[in-house]
Order: C-alpha cells, then structure tokens, then sequence
C-alpha cells in the first residue's frame, strides 16, 4: 500500500478491514449510450495536414507537431469518426480556394466536415490560418474560418493546434473541448510526493510543489488559480494551498487534527474536506482560505472524499464507513437529506460529472477476506443507481476525475497491483480508449474544471 493510501485508508477505515461484506449486485444492462458520451460518434471528419507558407527553417518541424497534434486531439475527442491520413488526398489545400470537396467527400475518405489551413512561423511567432468546412455543402462550405498565433516553437504550434480542435469541437461537438485542460497530480520523489500537473494528453509534465513532505489529492479551483492538497507535516496530514498565480504557497488554516480530501464547490467560496478536529473524522466546509468552518456530518464512523455537485453547488457526495465498510452517499450541501448509493464492497474516491448526472468512483464490489474482488472505476447514475463498470482486468484502478466537456475520465491504475507501479491513465466515459498517461509513480489525478 503507497503512503497515499496510508494517508487516507489508515486513518479513516483501519478498524473496519477485518468485516466482510457480499455486495449487492445491480443490473449492468446498461445502455452506456445513456451517459450521451458517443451520441454523435458517426460524424466524420478529416483533418488535412497544414499547407506550409513562409520560408522559415524552423517552421518544418513545429508543422510537423502542430499536424500531429491537431489529429490526436480531434481523434481523442470522443464524438468523431477521424479519417485515416492515409485515406486523405493528395493534395493540401491551403485556403478556401485551394479546397475541392469533392475530393474530400467521396470514397476513401468519405468525410462529412474538412479542416484545413496553412501553417507559418513569421517573426517569432507561429501564425496558423485554420478552415472548418461543410463537405457535403458545395454551395457554402465553409463554416468558419479563424487566425490562430503563439510563440514559435513545438509548444506554440501544440497551443494552437489545441486551440483550432477545441473550436472544430464546440461547433460540431456542441460542447468546448478540453484540449487545452490541466491535469494535477502526485508523483513521488525519493521519500516524499510532490504536486505536478500536465497537458490533458500527458504531454508537459512539470512540478508545482517543492515541500520534501507526502502531498496527496490535489484538487484545482473553478478558476484554475489555486491548487488545494494535502500534505503530511509534523502535525500529520494537513491541507495546504498553492497558488498557480503566484507560484507559491498561500495560507490555508489549520486548526489541529487530521485534515484531507479537499474539494472546490463549483462558486470557488468553499472548500469540503475531511477532518478529525473533533476526534471522529467528518466533512466540513469551509471558505477558501480555511476560515468560518463548520461541520457538515456528525455520525460515528469516518467521512471522507467529498466532491460537490459541480452542476448546481446544492450537493456533495462522499465516503462513510457509518455503516460498516465504506460506501458512498450524497447529502445536501448543508447536510440533511442523506441518501446511501452503494449496497456492499469497499468504495473511495468519488468524482461528480459536470452535468451532475453521475458519479465516478472506485469500487471492490466483492471485498473481504477470500472474495475474489478487484478494486476498478465505476459510473452509476444518480438517478437510478443504475451502474456501470467501466475498467476490467488492468489491475488495481483509483482516483477517477471527470474532464470538464464530461466525455472522459482519468484515473491512476497499477498494472502488477504494486503501489510502485502506479500511473495515470485517461479513458472516454464509456470505458473505450484507454490510453497511459504517465510513468510509474504517478497517482490521484484531478482534471480542470475548464
């Protein structure tokens, strides 16, 4: 067990590992299509590679990333069927008058929608003229046409190819994509574990944190300024507060027993998270800056892992162990109306879906002494209760969080079931196109709320 899980599961269920439990089974027939994830997975589209301009050395290269990264990303999207550059034609249009659909829209590439454009590195600046066309529509293709520029350089041409995907995605996808989202994680070094975030494709790693100390579940803010976490200090597990403004620390209050599992309401004016001030573990509320809290849940038995309804702020879920092992719940914000969602195994990590529809959480649904169980990623809808499984046979998966468009989730996956080999993996909402993320050593990811 890695010092994350220590962290969490010592302090809150230790008392409870010896009790087993037969998990009720619910139907999984399940129509997955329900989560709406792959409703438009039909429309096809092809996505040229740039036309070159300009006679800058430079510009082959970052074209070459740009071309590259424009594909991934609308074909990781999740809502389109992305023709094989292999099937594309020959020749590369550059702008609208350079285009002949009818090259595009029969066999082999049989699209429905094009884009296009050139691609240029003019005085230090990577300048991109981006194309959306209607294939089908030879009267008036075109449906919309955009100038995109960033530093020159891969990571210029990489923004703007983000940037050009994210658009094609709104206007086909009819929501923003998350080609240019943040996922924080945790990723040990030596002894310690330390905060990083990265691109939503793994691309720019980098640290946050500097602390030499055991930081775990980092969790954004709304407004991507501030990251909240925990960290085991001299005091124990505290939460403490990193400001993606300032590049620093930033005050968060403590006042005395073991503090963790920090969640943003969607307003970014409070902060849920676990606390043992009083002696019993229990949910607690508070403004961001640590101040005015107040307790929220007040039974025997630990409370962990809130995350709030980000859809209306009027909702938060989480983990109790009330009633034996841990299982999770929803309550209002304020407290009442406690409402048990899962019937038997060992649950953690829940995660609310932007729409505020489901919920993503870790489960052994047949946990205890000779139970055959595995701890995967599910979805159950709250509605219902109705629930999916949605990893199988990768070995030991966690921490799943939602991407903001709500056709994604990422989520940490040890594939020998050692905590040493720990990583970051994302998949569609549905449980296809698992892709890893991260190396070993990467844990407890968080995905941006925009």
């Amino acid at each position: 067990m890695n010092a994350t899980r220590q962290g969490l599961l010592l302090t809150t269920f230790s008392a409870l590992l010896t009790l087993s439990v037969s998990a009720t089974a619910y139907s999984q027939d399940w129509n997955i299509l329900e989560t709406g994830k792959n409703a438009s997975a039909s429309t096809r589209l092809a996505a040229a590679d740039f036309k070159p301009m300009g006679g800058d050395p430079s510009a082959a290269e970052a074209k070459h990333v740009f071309d590259a990264t424009l594909y991934a990303d609308l074909a990781s999207a999740g809502i389109f069927d992305v023709v094989s550059k292999s099937q594309n034609p020959e020749v590369t249009p550059g702008n609208q008058a350079e285009m002949n659909l009818s090259q595009w829209s029969v066999a082999p590439a049989s699209a429905a929608y094009v884009a296009f454009g050139n691609f240029s590195v003019q005085n230090g600046k990577v300048v991109v003229n981006g194309f959306l066309d209607d294939a089908k529509n030879t009267q008036y293709p075109q449906i919309f046409t955009k100038l995109y520029t960033d530093d020159a350089g891969d990571e210029g041409a990489r923004q703007t190819a983000h940037e050009f995907a994210d658009d094609i995605i709104l206007r086909l996808g009819g929501t923003a994509g998350i080609a240019e989202t943040k996922i924080f994680y945790t990723r040990k070094a030596g002894v310690s574990k330390e905060i990083w975030m990265m691109d939503y494709d793994g691309a720019n790693q980098h640290q946050l944190t500097h602390l030499g100390e055991v930081a775990i579940g980092p969790r954004v803010s709304p407004d991507n300024s501030r990251v909240a976490f925990s960290s085991l200090g001299k005091n124990g597990f505290q939460i403490k507060m990193y400001s993606l403004l300032l590049g620093r620390m930033v005050a968060f209050s403590s006042v005395g027993g073991t503090n963790l599992s920090p969640a943003w309401s969607p307003s970014g004016e409070q902060i849920a998270f676990s606390s043992s001030r009083t002696g019993d573990p229990e949910i607690w509320i508070s403004d961001p800056q640590g101040s005015l809290a107040h307790r929220v849940t007040s039974f025997a038995g630990p409370d962990v892992s809130p995350t709030w309804n980000p859809k209306t702020g009027a909702q938060i879920a989480w983990i109790s162990g009330r009633s034996g092992l841990p299982q999770l719940y929803i309550m209002d914000a304020d407290g009442s109306g406690v409402v048990r969602m899962t019937d038997g195994g060992y649950a953690t990590s829940p995660s609310w879906s932007p729409n505020g529809q489901f919920i993503a959480f870790a489960w052994d649904r047949k946990y205890g002494p000779g139970a055959p169980g595995g701890q995967d990623i599910y979805v159950m809808e709250i509605a219902t209760k109705r629930w999916i499984q949605l990893t199988h046979d990768i070995g030991r998966c966690d921490f799943p969080s939602w991407s903001p468009d709500g056709r994604h989730i990422v989520f940490a996956n040890e594939p020998n079931g050692r905590d040493s080999s720990s990583r970051i993996m994302s998949m569609l909402a549905d449980g296809t196109q698992k892709r890893v993320l991260t190396g070993a050593g990467t844990d407890m990811p968080n995905w941006s709320w925009k």
